[in-house]
């Protein structure tokens, strides 16, 4: 098997490439144009774009209709790992005992977590401004429409660029029928609880689901979670699923999997959620959970000609639209709808404006985390998608059993390596899934081996600092290498 490595990092000097283009650049400046670039969607893949542009030279308009940082900053990434931090401080607390530390949980005051969700937020909002600040990036508050074929109107006001960037990012979705208000909330609304609910029905069982389950359990409610999909982060290796769910059930959070809901009736008091199975479930609280939509409505892109698919706009490998000088990014693209490949898509449009050829990339080798607890991590292919392309594949399992530092933490879970080609014949790894407490932090180096076509042999002599979780993944490389140690059999 050929060792081509996924992606090309050529040796020579972004620098200087970008010396090479700098009299386009500059050029443009006098052109008959309000700037080189006008972004339409300030969070993660609007405002990275943004400062990358500006870094290499380029005038930036940057239009956001509500606060720099977007969803990630506001209403997602940050303020969930905020309170999913603070889970991990209560059940810290609760279970203090059980390693000779006297401590106990006296209740959850959810003005202070609020106060220091909110904290952590406004830091990183106030330092998102200062930077596009300084970099002088013209920035422009309201809600902006595309006008074709170059241009964003905004208040009336019109600003025009060599290229465009559409960057308006996506919506917590609902079901047909099912109307949030009330005790029916998405996540933008759980995001603002002033109380802990007693009892909570998650509706999906995604990645935005079990955050939220996790939470809520380890504040004390009782958490029932339904998904219609026969498991639990269905998009996951089957793997992850059954370790979460055992962990799930461990914890006391119930997964009602492969039913589907019908309805939802609320109360003054309660509301009643019914599944298809005949079965109806009361709680304080209903968390429609069923993914995000993309934010395309609204925004002129169809009028403009351009293409679109289910909501979504549809690019090239290279994030290119249908129209000349136009380009899109974040979750408005079809794929993985990740902050972090927002981001990316950003940096590499204001590269490839700049005439710097960046190298593309896949979805396949973005690193995807799931931050309840236990933690899901995975990179690469599932076990399944790697057979249907490999047709044989190898894979090997190590328990954290065998993991000093998570029996330390006193956390189950395990790492999974999926291998192309069959058993005793070479081939990179393809697949890296983990779960356990705190796994989101190895996902780095598991980036690294598949997006560089490690074999096990590569990386099963890589000294791995001990004690610490990264061994795993080290014992776990070891392993398939044919040279296992802290394991049996």
């Amino acid at each position: 098997m050929q060792r081509s490595g996924r992606a090309v990092f050529s040796r020579r000097g972004i620098g200087d490439k970008m010396a090479e283009n700098l009299p386009a650049i500059r050029e443009c400046e006098v052109a008959d144009s309000t700037a080189d670039l006008v972004i339409l969607g300030g969070g993660s893949g609007g405002y990275a774009c943004a400062l990358r542009a500006a870094e290499l030279g380029m005038a930036v308009v940057l239009v956001e209709k509500d606060k720099l940082g977007g969803t990630c900053l506001h209403r997602g990434c940050i303020p969930t790992k905020a309170l999913l931090h603070a889970a991990e401080v209560a059940d810290a607390a609760r279970d203090g005992d059980q390693i000779g530390v006297k401590s106990s949980l006296a209740g959850i005051d959810m003005a202070g977590v609020n106060s220091y969700k909110d904290g952590v937020i406004g830091r990183l909002y106030k330092g998102l401004q200062g930077l596009v600040s300084s970099r002088g990036i013209t920035y422009v508050e309201g809600s902006g429409t595309f006008v074709g074929p170059n241009a964003v109107e905004v208040n009336g006001q019109r600003y025009t660029g060599r290229h465009v960037v559409l960057a308006t990012g996506s919506y917590a979705k609902s079901l047909p029928g099912l109307e949030i208000g009330g005790r029916i909330i998405t996540s933008d609304q759980a995001l603002t609880l002033d109380h802990v609910p007693e009892r909570v029905v998650v509706l999906g069982g995604g990645v935005i689901g079990v955050e939220f389950a996790s939470v809520w359990r380890s504040f004390g409610a009782q958490v029932t979670v339904v998904e219609a999909l026969p498991r639990l982060v269905p998009n996951e290796d089957e793997f992850a699923s059954k370790q979460l769910e055992r962990a799930f059930r461990r914890r006391k959070i119930t997964a009602k999997t492969g039913v589907k809901f019908t309805g939802a009736k609320q109360t003054d008091d309660s509301v009643t959620v019914t599944l298809e199975s005949g079965e109806s479930l009361e709680a304080d609280l209903l968390l429609v959970a069923v993914g995000r939509g993309p934010n395309t409505a609204g925004h002129g892109y169809e009028e403009a000609g351009v293409t679109m698919d289910r909501g979504f706009v549809t690019t090239d490998e290279r994030w290119r639209t249908n129209l000349p000088g136009v380009y899109a990014v974040g979750d408005i693209v079809p794929g993985l709808q990740l902050a972090h490949r927002g981001f990316q898509q950003g940096i590499f449009v204001a590269e490839d404006i700049a005439g710097l050829n960046p190298a593309t990339f896949d979805d396949s080798g973005i690193p995807r985390v799931t931050y309840c607890e236990p933690e899901v991590a995975s990179v690469g292919l599932t076990e399944a998608q790697a057979r249907e392309r490999y047709g044989e594949v190898q894979t090997l399992t190590y328990d954290l059993a065998g993991n000093g530092k998570s029996q330390i933490l006193r956390t189950s879970g395990a790492v999974k390596l999926v291998k192309a080609g069959a058993d005793g014949t070479p081939g990179p790894v393809v697949g890296v899934h983990m779960v356990g407490a705190r796994v989101g932090e190895l996902i780095g180096e598991a980036q690294l081996i598949y997006n560089w076509d490690a074999y096990a042999e590569d990386v099963a002599p890589l000294i791995h600092a001990h004690p610490t979780q990264t061994e795993a993944l080290g014992e776990a490389h070891l392993a398939l290498a044919g040279k296992p140690l802290h394991t049996h059999g």
